[in-house]
């Protein structure tokens, strides 16, 4: 059964609109890697600053393989000027789960 990652980022409200910019931004980066199934980020509502990034993966194999090759490229990239760029989270926390049931619409 598939793998789910889950990036739990903490974001200041005034960073916020930038994170989302760069997530639309990088359209195509991980939906063309192999064992790649679903992504997601989702926006806190109420309560947190934590955003979540959800990945999911046909194995943990493939998540390594993105992880250490395309993921660390991404995260490397500079920004307009050339430089670094500065991360928009003050911090991260990643969760590892497996799917052991799953459902869709009935229709």
């Amino acid at each position: 059964m598939s793998v789910v990652k889950i990036n739990v980022l903490e974001v200041p409200a005034d960073q916020r609109a930038e994170l989302e910019r760069r997530f639309a931004g990088r359209a195509g980066m991980v939906e063309s890697q192999d064992g790649f199934e679903w992504f997601e980020l989702l926006r806190p509502v109420e309560g947190t600053d934590r955003y979540l990034v959800y990945t999911r993966w046909r194995s943990e194999e493939d998540y390594r393989a993105w992880a250490e090759g395309s993921m660390r490229q991404a995260h490397g990239a500079a920004g307009g000027d050339g430089a670094p760029r500065k991360p928009a989270a003050t911090g991260s926390e990643l969760w590892s789960l497996e799917v052991v049931q799953q459902t869709g619409p009935a229709n």
